[in-house]
Order: structure tokens, then sequence, then C-alpha cells
């Protein structure tokens, strides 16, 4: 359970953060709102999982996928570069992540 927990989290940074990219600086207020109430749920998810989770494996996992998906939405829905090595680094951390899972 603790891992769906942390998965949740993870997905909610990458709302916060393409939400938040999107309120223009806090100057629009249903982004800003949408950023700021996933920041929370996403930090109460991640705080639940730590209760069985080890807090290094479960930041990383939390920081990593998050921000691989952060990353995906900018190259999605942003146009932003696609370039092989990115996806490259990007694979590597996804691959980071299913390691600490595994171990």
């Amino acid at each position: 359970m603790a891992w769906l927990l942390l998965l949740g989290a993870a997905a909610l940074e990458v709302v916060w953060a393409a939400a938040l990219e999107r309120s223009e600086g806090f100057t629009r207020l249903w982004p800003s709102v949408v950023g700021v109430t996933a920041a929370v749920a996403s930090f109460v998810l991640l705080t639940s999982a730590l209760r069985d989770l080890p807090l290094g494996t479960a930041y990383a996992v939390w920081v990593g996928l998050g921000a691989t998906g952060v990353a995906a939405v900018g190259i999605l829905a942003l146009g932003e570069s696609a370039a092989p090595a990115r996806l490259l680094c990007l694979a590597l951390i996804v691959a980071g992540v299913v390691g600490l899972k595994l171990l």
C-alpha cells in the first residue's frame, strides 16, 4: 500500500508542477489553486508512505518519478526537447526508481 501512496504522491507532484507553470507566478487563480492543492495532497501521500518506507528510498522515488513525469509533460504538451540524450537520462532515472523498488 505504501508504494501505491508513493506513486500517487509522485503523480500529484507532476500535477502541481504543471499547474504552477500555468499559474504565471500565482497571478492566475485556478492554476494556482490546483497547484497548491496538489502539492499539499502530494506531501500528505508522501508522509503516509513514509510510515512504511525508508526516507531515502521514498524521497528518491518521489522526486525521481515526479521529475520524470514533469519532463514528460514538458515534452508532450509544451514542446520541449525530446533529444535522445535527454530521453536516455530520463530512462536512467526510471531505472534507478525500479532498482530502489526491487531492493
